[in-house]
């Protein structure tokens, strides 16, 4: 076996994998330096436990730990899949107005280039 090679079954996440669900989330990080992770998944609860163990994206792993701050939930994968990618163009500040639930700035924002 190779050094530093951690067997699956032998992984620390592993044995928290739960199937995936009908549904389809699109979720908000807040990562240690402050920064936001948007990405998408079938299961919310199993995604956060990769990213918490450093598994689920090259950014959060170098930034643990990392907090739930925001979540979509929608009934197909590429609606979430679209929104994912929506959210990912929006600039900083309205992506923290969306996580206040500040729904009459965002829609100010929305307006704007900002």
């Amino acid at each position: 076996m190779q050094k530093g090679f951690t067997p699956s079954w032998h992984h620390p996440c592993s044995t928290l994998c739960m199937p995936p669900s009908n549904s389809f989330y699109v979720y908000i990080l807040r990562c240690s330096d402050c920064s936001l992770y948007v990405g998408h998944t079938s299961n919310l609860k199993n995604r956060l436990l990769w990213h918490r163990c450093g598994f689920a994206s090259r950014h959060t792993a170098a930034h643990l730990p990392v907090r739930l701050v925001y979540s979509e939930k929608y009934e197909d994968e590429q609606t979430a899949i679209d929104r994912e990618h929506h959210l990912k163009n929006w600039s900083r500040r309205k992506k923290e107005v969306l996580i206040d639930g500040d729904i009459a700035t965002l829609r100010s924002l929305s307006k704007s280039r900002d």
